[in-house]
C-alpha cells in the first residue's frame, strides 16, 4: 500500500464558522470543496492523515516530524477556543520516515520538544474530523531549503508508507498568494495573480516536476506560503502517474485559495481487472467488455495473469501462459474472475475485501523452448517446466527468487514434478501492469 490520495487545501481560520461567524460566507466556493474533500477521505478510510503545514515547527536547514505520541490545539488565537482537536500521532511511521531519513543522510526528524497543533493543521482537520473522526495523523513542516529537498522528503515519505504497508492519504496545507486584491490586508503585487494562475495549471496537470522550477525570488514577491508543502506532496507521487481535479479558487479576501485532489491514474489492464471482479462479486456478473478500451486490448491475444494480494500477502493468482480468449481484455476479464474466486489456495474474495486489494496484470509473450537453464533469467524471464502431461508455470521478478535453480525448482513443485526428474523447459517474457 502506498499513498491512496492527496489533496491540496488552503488554511484561512476565517473558514472555520465558529471564527468566521458569517464572514466565511465570503468563500464559499472554498467551504464547498473543503466539504468535497472531507468525504473523499471518509470514503478512502486512511489508517493514517499527513499533513504538511507551513505554520507548524519550522527550521531553517531541517524538516520537522511529530514528535509526540499525542498532540493537542485549538483555535483560542483566533477567538475560538472551543473549537479543539487531541489527535493521536501515527508513531511508528514517523520512526520509519525518521529512520530512512537517517539512512539518508537527510535532514529530517523529531525533536524532543511538544508542539502544539497549528491552524495550517487544525483548519483541514476542522473539515476532515466532521465526516472521518478516527484516524492517526502526521504533521510535517517545511523548511528553507531548497525545493527538490522538499520533493526528495516525499520520496521518503513514500518509501516509509510502502515499508509499514500503511493505508494514508496526504493533505499538502497552503494558501497561494498573499497579494491579490489592493483591499486586501496584504496588499497587491503583479506576481501575486501570476503565481495564482501558474499554479493552478501546475497543480491541475499534476506537473509536479514544474514545482521546482519555480524562481525563488518570485515566489518570495507572490507571498505564497504553500508552495514548499504542495512540493512534498509531490514528492510522495514520484514515478506514478496521478488524475488530478481542480475543484476551486477564489481570490475574494486578497489571498488564493486553491484546492485540487489528486490519485493514482490506474492503468486500463488494473482497471479492468479490477472491474471484472468488483462486477462478479458484488453483482454476480460478468463484465462486458467495455467499449473504450485501446486497440491493443481489444484486437491482440496473448496470455494473462491476474495476482491480487491483500494486505502485501497473495490473496489469488490464476492465469493462462496462452491466450484462451478472443483478445487481451477478455482474457483479463475471465482470469480476474478465475483469481479472486477459483484459486484453490484461498476462500473467494468477499465483497467486505473488494477496498483493500492490489491487482497486478501480467501480460505474457508466447513461450519459447530452451536449450538449458542457462538461458534464464529469474529477473526477466518466467519460466515454464514440462513432463509428460504435468506442466507449472512461475512468473519472472518475484521478490525472494534470484536464483535460476530456486525458479525452476518452484515451477517443478507447482506441477508435481521432483527435483531429480528432467525437464522441458520454456521461457517468456511480461510486461507487467499495476
Amino acid at each position: 500500500m502506498s499513498i491512496i490520495a492527496s489533496f491540496a487545501v488552503p488554511h484561512p481560520p476565517l473558514i472555520v464558522k465558529e471564527i468566521g461567524r458569517g464572514s466565511e460566507n465570503q468563500i464559499l466556493k472554498t467551504i464547498a470543496s473543503y466539504k468535497q474533500v472531507a468525504k473523499e477521505i471518509k470514503e478512502l478510510e486512511p489508517e493514517t492523515i499527513i499533513i504538511s503545514s507551513p505554520h507548524t515547527k519550522c527550521y531553517t536547514d531541517y524538516f520537522y516530524l511529530s514528535s509526540t505520541t499525542k498532540v493537542e490545539g485549538s483555535f483560542a488565537t483566533f477567538g475560538a477556543p472551543q473549537v479543539e482537536f487531541k489527535e493521536e500521532i501515527d508513531k511508528e511511521l514517523v520512526q520509519e520516515i525518521e529512520k530512512i531519513s537517517k539512512e539518508e543522510t537527510f535532514p529530517a526528524g523529531t525533536i524532543n520538544e511538544a508542539v502544539e497543533l497549528d491552524h495550517g493543521t487544525m483548519v483541514p482537520l476542522y473539515f476532515i474530523r466532521k465526516e472521518y473522526p478516527n484516524c492517526k495523523i502526521i504533521v510535517i513542516g517545511i523548511s528553507q531549503l531548497p525545493l527538490d529537498m522538499h520533493y526528495h522528503l516525499g520520496k521518503i515519505i513514500t518509501k516509509a508508507v510502502e515499508k509499514l504497508n500503511r493505508k494514508v492519504v496526504y493533505v499538502a496545507s497552503g494558501d497561494l498568494s498573499h497579494k491579490l486584491q489592493e483591499y486586501g490586508p496584504y496588499g497587491f503585487i503583479e506576481e501575486g495573480p501570476i503565481y495564482d494562475k501558474r499554479i493552478i495549471k501546475t497543480l491541475q496537470e499534476a506537473n509536479f516536476k514544474e514545482l521546482l522550477e519555480y524562481d525563488e525570488e518570485f515566489l518570495d514577491k507572490a507571498a505564497e506560503c504553500g508552495h514548499p508543502s504542495f512540493t512534498i506532496m509531490a514528492g510522495t507521487w514520484d514515478k506514478r502517474k496521478v488524475k488530478a481535479s481542480f475543484l476551486s479558487h477564489e481570490d475574494i479576501t486578497g489571498v488564493g485559495y486553491g484546492i485540487w485532489t489528486f490519485y493514482p491514474q490506474e492503468d486500463e489492464y488494473v482497471l479492468l481487472a479490477k472491474q471484472s471482479i468488483t462486477s462478479y462479486i458484488k453483482e454476480h456478473k460478468k463484465l462486458k467488455v467495455p467499449n473504450n478500451l485501446s486497440t491493443e486490448l481489444l484486437n491482440n491475444q496473448a496470455g494473462v495473469f491476474v495476482s491480487i494480494h491483500k494486505d502485501g500477502y497473495l490473496r489469488g493468482c490464476i492465469g493462462t501462459f496462452l491466450p484462451m480468449q478472443n483478445n487481451i481484455a477478455e482474457e483479463i476479464i475471465e482470469n480476474a474472475i478465475s483469481a479472486s474466486t477459483r484459486d484453490p489456495r484461498f476462500e473467494p474474495i468477499t465483497e467486505e475485501e473488494l477496498k483493500y486489494l492490489e491487482i497486478n496484470v501480467d501480460v505474457l509473450t508466447p513461450p519459447e523452448k530452451i536449450n538449458s537453464k542457462e538461458e534464464l533469467d529469474p529477473k526477466r524471464y518466467g519460466v515454464i517446466v514440462e513432463k509428460d502431461y504435468r506442466r507449472g508455470l512461475l512468473l519472472p521478478d518475484l521478490e525472494g527468487i534470484d536464483e535460476i535453480d530456486d525458479q525452476i525448482n518452484i515451477a517443478k513443485q507447482k506441477a508435481g514434478i521432483s527435483k531429480e526428474e528432467e525437464v522441458d523447459l520454456y521461457r517468456f517474457e511480461v510486461v507487467r501492469h499495476k
